[in-house]
């Protein structure tokens, strides 16, 4: 047994709408709520993104509170 070793968080995971790119070359998404514009354009290729869903750990985007 190791001592001062924690044990691990259990994580958290819920179903989170996502961004996925439209183009077969290129596997990029983007969470909802970190998408930069309402349809966004694709980070990597600027193609075309599509809503749809993933189960994935919860993460908070509090940046988003900041703007007005």
């Amino acid at each position: 047994m190791a001592f001062g070793r924690k044990p691990p968080e259990e994580i958290v995971t819920a179903e989170t709408k996502v961004w996925v790119c439209t183009s077969d070359d290129c596997n990029c998404w983007v969470r909802d709520n970190f998408k930069s514009s309402n349809v966004p354009a694709c980070p990597i290729c600027q193609s075309d993104m599509e809503q749809t869903t993933k189960v994935l750990e919860v993460v908070n985007n509090h940046s988003q509170n900041l703007i007005g």
